[in-house]
């Protein structure tokens, strides 16, 4: 990110108690009061001396308030411990996620577009408070010094707090000078430590299911049992057997029934009691076979839409005839649940002049914009109190805000003079959509005498996520949703005589982002395939990989480090003990290389137990490396646990899984031991919420298949392997 720095005039009133340094809309830095202004704030300095981070990107677990107060605190030179956080309000003009250009978190952006932005936001503080100090003393600034909170040269110290004030009457610098990284403290420091972790160990964070307002409704939903369905009609008498049952209603949109009560328990209870007639003409009715079978019928014709220009359909299957060898698989990969640990929930409170959401709230420019619409309110009128998520993994950010919009729509149906709390429970959670789509994939890899890759026919099936939504015009190209192939047609891999071809799935099941988006499902198929590739060449599969990636360009170079390293760290080269076996993926995604090595061991009874998995990440910079490694482990684990047995099913249109006892998340026990090794580097940092996800569950797959299943149709424990 390059942000362009303009001498801006001071906005200064003589009331100012506080120096609040941001950028204006237009990107310039800028000072203003804290009692308003233009300008979009980051750093807040009280009279008191006391430091506020205010953070753009919500914290669901991936260390936003962390990250982002550690590039401040380092920058303006205070402890991070003494620096506080809040969420920035909802205003996309000037918070916005300088990819999507709207406010919202996603996509592993959070510290790739803020890096520069909250470090220039604290060195411009801090040569304000400088210039504040040098001027009482009468000194060069250039012979000042701000650490951990004082100010101090020419025979003097004293605390920020100090110079507040004046400070707020100095000119915004136009460039201010950022630290030479060979003198940070902080950043890349791997003993800086979550800020959070304390906190959500006492009790003291207060996550969106903590909001409990006086005289508050609690709200569930009874949503048609098949995507597509609509109410015919609703009968709540027995509901009014339920102590605490207030009332129940069918939402505008005739989705479903929303039922209030007084708790959530009744609520719950009350709403078992509603009786609802449903209208399945256009509802999703097919069960999970016949999915998968239209799927792979479509992936064995031609497809759709080409993806990638180069070699066309027929030019590939003429080298695919001349190839002395030929591997070939089919891959199906199931619809997948976020299911994050706190369900979905978010409560809307009137106020004065409008209302007050009280949400985790990942994406608070789609919110607002909902509850304007819903509600009938001007964009003035909604303010968005962000509090901490207890995961989301992309769910609660969805194109429809659809948990955002049933609350305004149950809001709207009282007489708006109370809050009404929107609650899921875990089952509405498993069967409320928003999956990751299922996809099938078909892959010919031709191979010429010598064992090298002549020819590669790749084909996908899968429901579009973005096609459809406010998003089409940016992510849809030529018919073809990059989201649905990305990691297949923009491989690293050198592959000649590659072509790639998409069919679109139409079905009423809810679709959306998923943690890694479509490279938790190309990332699968593209490593097992060059597994597959390896082994009937008679090679090993990490020499294999290294063999294509050697055209020179720095991705490939970064890809081919970390493959290199996580393959040493490993004992690749050395034999595995008996009954052990290990394999290899690699993947490029969210602008981060990461690799992975699972190695497993099979007992007498032939159960697979994961016994370690080495994993080397480039992310450019790491500015927190104790996040780093926690995000990448964190990663592992959501990939390795889904591929092992997780699904989503339909019965005739309707989910089969119902809580965790059938849709269980991967335990502690599942994996024996993580090692993450970061790569140094002093390029920009990228993301690391979502790369970790993708190479584990290849990986993993390579290591059953050594001695094994070669495993193409998930999740694994459907393919006669147990896990110990």
């Amino acid at each position: 990110m390059t942000v362009t720095l303009s001498r801006r005039n001071l906005l200064h009133a003589a009331s100012a108690v506080a120096l609040v340094v941001g950028f204006s809309p237009r990107g310039a830095l800028a000072v203003t009061p804290t009692d308003g202004g233009h300008f979009n704030p980051f750093v807040k300095i009280d009279a008191d001396g006391r430091v506020t981070a205010v953070v753009k990107h919500f914290e669901m677990g991936q260390g936003t308030s962390t990250g982002l107060p550690t590039l401040i605190a380092e920058e303006l030179g205070v402890d991070l411990d003494t620096v506080a956080v809040e969420f920035a309000p909802s205003d996309a003009r000037r918070y916005a996620n300088l990819r999507f250009r709207t406010q919202g978190t996603g996509a592993s952006t959070s510290m790739a577009n803020s890096y520069l932005q909250y470090r220039q936001a604290g060195a411009a503080a801090r040569e304000m408070l400088l210039a504040a100090a040098a001027q009482e003393w009468n000194a060069d600034p250039s012979t000042l010094f701000l650490s951990r909170g004082m100010i101090a040269g020419a025979g003097r110290s004293e605390p920020i707090s100090r110079f507040v004030g004046a400070a707020a009457a100095m000119k915004v610098p136009e460039r201010p000078t950022l630290k030479n990284p060979g003198t940070f403290t902080l950043i890349g420091n791997p003993q800086t430590s979550r800020r959070d972790n304390g906190p959500k160990i006492d009790g003291s964070v207060r996550f969106a299911m903590d909001v409990q307002l006086e005289n508050q409704l609690v709200a569930v939903v009874r949503r048609s049992p098949r995507f597509g369905g609509t109410v015919v009609s609703m009968d709540a008498s027995a509901a009014g057997d339920v102590p605490g049952f207030v009332n129940a209603a069918t939402l505008p949109s005739n989705a479903g029934v929303v039922v209030y009560a007084r708790d959530t328990w009744s609520a719950f209870q009350a709403r078992e009691a509603v009786a609802v007639e449903w209208s399945f003409t256009n509802a999703e009715s097919r069960s999970s076979a016949e999915i998968r079978s239209t799927l792979l019928g479509a992936v064995n014709a031609p497809p759709e839409f080409v993806v990638r220009e180069g070699p066309g359909m027929d030019t590939a299957a003429a080298a695919l005839g001349r190839s002395v060898q030929t591997v070939e698989a089919e891959f199906f990969l199931p619809w997948l649940c976020h299911a994050p640990m706190e369900p979905l929930t978010c409560t809307i409170e009137p106020t004065a002049d409008g209302v007050t959401l009280h949400d985790g709230c990942q994406s608070p420019s789609s919110a607002h914009r909902a509850l304007a619409a819903v509600l009938g309110l001007p964009m003035g009128s909604i303010r968005i109190n962000t509090l901490y998520a207890g995961g989301s993994f992309g769910r609660r950010a969805t194109m429809t805000a659809d948990y955002i919009v049933e609350a305004a729509q149950a809001f709207v149906m009282t007489d708006r003079t109370r809050p009404v709390k929107l609650v899921w429970s875990r089952e509405d959670d498993l069967a409320g959509g928003a999956y990751r789509p299922a996809v099938a994939h078909r892959v010919r890899v031709g191979l010429d005498g010598n064992g090298d890759i002549l020819a590669w026919d790749h084909r996908i099936a899968g429901k579009s996520i973005f096609k459809g939504s406010s998003f089409e015009q940016w992510v849809v190209r030529n018919g073809v949703d990059h989201s649905s192939v990305e990691g297949v047609p923009d491989t690293l891999y050198r592959i000649p005589g590659m072509f790639v071809g998409l069919t679109d799935l139409e079905s009423p099941i809810t679709v959306s982002w998923w943690r890694s988006v479509g490279h938790s499902h190309t990332a699968f198929v593209m490593e097992s395939m060059m597994d597959m590739a390896a082994k009937a060449a008679g090679r090993d599969p990490v020499s294999w990989r290294l063999d294509h990636l050697r055209d020179g360009s720095s991705d490939q170079r970064r890809l081919a480090d970390v493959l290199r390293l996580a393959a040493r760290e490993s004992g690749w080269d050395r034999p595995t003990e008996p009954g052990r076996a290990r394999g290899v993926a690699a993947h490029k995604s969210f602008g981060t290389y990461v690799a992975q090595v699972v190695e497993v061991s099979r007992d007498a009874a032939g159960a697979t137990a994961i016994e370690r998995i080495t994993c080397a990440v480039d992310c450019g910079l790491a500015v927190n490396p104790d996040v780093v490694k926690a995000q990448m482990e964190g990663g592992i684990g959501y990939g390795i646990g889904h591929v092992m047995r997780n699904e989503i099913t339909f019965d005739q249109g309707e989910v089969v899984e119902w809580n965790f006892p059938d849709y269980e998340p991967l335990r502690i026990s599942d994996i024996d031991r993580i090692d993450v090794h970061i790569m140094q580097s002093s390029a920009p940092p990228t993301g690391v919420g979502e790369p970790g996800v993708p190479p584990a569950g290849p990986a993993l797959a390579n290591a059953i298949a050594v001695d094994g299943p070669r495993v193409t149709m998930l999740p694994v424990a459907h393919n006669g392997v147990r896990f110990a």
